[in-house]
């Protein structure tokens, strides 16, 4: 068995090979693409930024600058806050949960986005609210679901998380019945429809990085501060009593923290799966079931493997681009199999 020393030896070289690849990974990003360039010219290009007249220089193409600041980087940072969100939720929802396939999705929160989305496309008044009514009202489903999740599986002032696992399939079912009806009864929206609902970061702007980034900072630091009690709580409910932690109240306020930043992420993403049930799994494999260290190296590695997913999802066949949803599809269902094997043998 491994002492405390090496565990926390491991913890930190896990880490540092983390931020090695996740700037590897950004790296990679900013350069390729259907207008390519080398890496040499993205530096330069990004000090250019800085630089007044450096476009004049000629040490990089002038269309370079612009690129980056107006496509590549919010597109990057969108990947690295969207994959570090739902990869903190899956961790925090398997926490409480005690349930190793719990995932953002599972409590009717994607359901609740893909409706309002929905809503927001094929009801035409609601086009001329702007850009941003989109978002808005994907936002507000998912936070609406998980709500209605949440009432439904209390009964008598107790809420189990039985009751909240099954309930949140029930919604969720509920809520994608009427989506895919508003897709039959509207069929001149239904590619746009589509298209949302298989996830996807090519709207992303530095303004919808600024709406989504306070909310997902927030969660994460409160999932941190919160880290020991879900360490309690895998211990059972009744330990956890015992130790002075009101596992209900926990329990209830990390599932609202979770929600409110899966659907911050979602809102302006689209449904990307299976980023919250890979990620805490191989992490916890690695750095162990402590929520303190298991929390950022998820949210380090869900950063990681969105961006390189999105990647390969705008270059695989550029000029034309993959929903990055049909990438981390292709990617989890394999590993979900592989999960239920493993879980079987054991």
């Amino acid at each position: 068995m491994a002492t405390g020393q090496e565990r926390r030896r491991t913890y930190r070289l896990v880490m540092a090979a983390l931020a090695a690849a996740l700037v590897a990974a950004v790296v990679t990003a900013a350069v390729v693409g259907a207008a390519g360039m080398s890496v040499g010219e993205a530096f330069r290009a990004f000090a250019g930024l800085f630089r007044e007249g450096a476009a004049a220089t000629g040490d990089f193409p002038d269309w370079a600058p612009r690129l980056l600041l107006n496509l590549r980087l919010p597109r990057i940072v969108l990947a690295l806050v969207v994959g570090a969100a739902l990869s903190t939720a899956g961790a925090s929802f398997q926490g409480i949960f005690r349930n190793p396939l719990a995932e953002p999705y599972l409590l009717g929160v994607s359901a609740g986005a893909a409706l309002g989305a929905t809503i927001a496309i094929v009801w035409r008044p609601l086009t001329s609210l702007g850009i941003y009514t989109l978002p808005l009202l994907a936002f507000i489903g998912a936070v609406l679901a998980a709500f209605l999740v949440y009432r439904v599986a209390t009964i008598g002032g107790f809420t189990g998380a039985a009751s909240l696992l099954l309930a949140g399939v029930a919604v969720g079912s509920t809520l994608t019945a009427i989506t895919s009806f508003l897709m039959v009864a509207t069929e001149r929206d239904l590619h746009t429809v589509v298209v949302w609902l298989m996830g996807g970061l090519t709207t992303a702007t530095w303004n919808k990085i600024w709406i989504t980034l306070p909310v997902v900072m927030a969660g994460f630091v409160y999932m941190m501060l919160m880290s020991r009690r879900m360490n309690l709580l895998l211990m059972g409910e009744e330990r956890a009593r015992e130790l002075g932690i009101d596992s209900r109240r926990t329990r209830r306020n990390l599932m609202i923290v979770a929600s409110l930043t899966t659907a911050a992420a979602v809102s302006f993403s689209g449904l990307i799966g299976f980023i919250g049930l890979m990620v805490p799994h191989i992490m916890r494999l690695i750095v162990g079931p402590d929520h303190r260290r298991l929390l950022p190296a998820t949210a380090l590695f869900g950063a990681l493997l969105l961006l390189a997913a999105d990647t390969v999802a705008r270059t695989a066949m550029a000029p034309s681009e993959i929903p990055v949803g049909i990438i981390t599809a292709a990617t989890g269902g394999p590993f979900f199999l592989y999960l239920l094997r493993v879980r079987k043998g054991v």
